[in-house]
């Protein structure tokens, strides 16, 4: 027979990802992305540990429910302030069941700086600020070893966790659809990926390797990358991540004759909207305001795109 007692005790949910968009009339949109802790205690959850007794028990995806809950039907400016939102949250928790003595909410913010295009703010993309590495790789081979007076240098630079994410202007529709197909067509979309992008040079030999202007074709990869991502008009080249990424490769190679080719790997991190329709809201399509990011599993496009042969086309 037991005879321990229970000192302290908590129980929740932690770990939930919680992002929401306030679209505005003049189309200017913000984004707040959370990851969330929410845990109850009680005295009156002692027999849950001792007893096996569940009655009292508020299930962890109930808590989960709840933090998507108050996300879409507080007022906006109680889920954009992370410290607002928290205490909503746990004040909600402690008010609604009575046998909950206390409920600690933690938020854990994750920063999505806007984009700048001619020293004006993005209406609705962003980027996470320091985070992408900059990185190089040569390798100098022998052309008739081992004599070492003939030399040949393969240089590819490119930069790495480059997270970008805008609030509209993607979508994926009209894709193939048979019988395992189950993906609805999402004629507008929250689009994040974390870019990796590597160029690979034109030159072979280090003297004229070294007269590169480096630093600027990596500044110009970069901002090629993101004002294909937030701002090229045309509806195509935001019908999918595959389309967008052919125009970031083919601007770069347009701007830099240095650069030979380009590769890209784009993984598609989701952000689905959480479906509330168990709660009597609209939170779908057109109403989507509150998402769920799944970091897994996720899509994953790549493609090396170059320059034409000479002579063809």
């Amino acid at each position: 027979m037991e005879n321990s007692i229970i000192k302290s005790q908590a129980y929740g949910k932690n770990l939930v990802r919680v992002v929401r968009v306030v679209r505005h009339a003049d189309g200017w949109q913000e984004i707040a992305d959370y990851t969330v802790c929410c845990l109850l205690s009680g005295k009156e959850f002692d027999s849950s540990y001792t007893k096996g007794d569940n009655k009292l028990v508020v299930a962890t995806d109930s808590q989960k429910n709840t933090v998507f809950y108050l996300a879409k039907t507080l007022p906006a400016e109680k889920v954009m302030t992370p410290e607002l939102f928290a205490a909503e949250i746990a004040s909600f928790m402690v008010n609604k069941y009575a046998h909950v003595t206390s409920c600690q909410v933690k938020i854990i913010t994750k920063p999505w700086e806007r984009m700048r295009f001619d020293n004006k703010s993005h209406p609705h993309s962003f980027f996470r600020e320091g985070k992408e590495a900059r990185w190089t790789e040569a390798v100098v081979s022998k052309t008739n070893p081992p004599s070492a007076s003939s030399l040949s240098t393969s240089l590819v630079s490119g930069f790495y966790d480059l997270e970008v994410l805008k609030t509209t202007n993607s979508s994926f529709v009209d894709f193939w659809r048979d019988e395992l197909a189950t993906l609805p067509d999402m004629p507008d979309r929250v689009l994040s990926t974390k870019v990796l992008c590597q160029w690979k040079y034109v030159a072979s030999d280090l003297a004229t390797l070294q007269q590169l202007p480096f630093d600027a074709i990596y500044a110009g990869a970069k901002r090629n990358t993101l004002d294909a991502f937030a701002n090229d008009p045309r509806a195509w080249v935001h019908a999918s991540v595959q389309s967008t990424l052919y125009v970031m490769a083919d601007r770069i190679l347009n701007e830099f004759a240095a650069v030979d080719d380009v590769y890209y790997a784009l993984p598609n991190i989701h952000y689905f909207p959480f479906d509330m329709s168990k709660f009597g809201l609209k939170n779908l399509q057109q109403d989507a305001e509150v998402y769920m990011p799944l970091a897994d599993p996720s899509g994953h496009i790549t493609a090396t795109i170059s320059r034409p042969a000479k002579g063809k086309f």
